[in-house]
């Protein structure tokens, strides 16, 4: 695939150190080279989540290079989909595109057991977005 047939997602939450981290590297590692995945924050931390870190350590996926990202009007105009995980606001909107709000409890300050959850819920619905753009999974 071209870049021009790739679709590509927007991953969006404030501080993009937790679940839009972990949403983008589950679409990459899912959806291999047929999709692109990226991420932004609103107000990006200075790190990735340790316990986010972790929690995707254990799925296999090293997130351990990533750091957050400033969120760009660019970024948001350059995306097929943009999958907002509580930035209300803050998020840009563009007429057009395509924005799914993720309701997920925000990972920040806690520890690996309360990552889990939220990992696997993200996983899930990797999954389903994949099928969506009628992309399998890879294995």
């Amino acid at each position: 695939m071209d870049a021009s047939t790739t679709p590509s997602v927007l991953f969006v939450c404030v501080h993009n150190a937790g679940r839009s981290q972990m949403a983008a590297a589950f679409l990459t590692h899912l959806g291999a080279d047929r999709v692109q995945a990226r991420s932004a924050g609103s107000a990006p931390a200075s790190a990735v989540n340790p316990a986010a870190v972790e929690g995707m350590r254990e799925a296999g996926i090293d997130i351990s290079a990533e750091t957050p990202k400033v969120l760009t009007a660019e970024a948001v105009q350059s995306s097929d989909v943009v999958i907002t995980m509580g930035c209300g606001d803050a998020c840009p909107y563009f007429p057009g595109k395509r924005y799914l709000d993720w309701q997920l409890e925000d990972p920040a300050g806690q520890g690996v057991a309360a990552v889990r959850p939220i990992r696997d819920e993200i996983e899930r619905r990797i999954r389903g977005l994949l099928a969506e753009l009628g992309i399998e999974p890879a294995a």
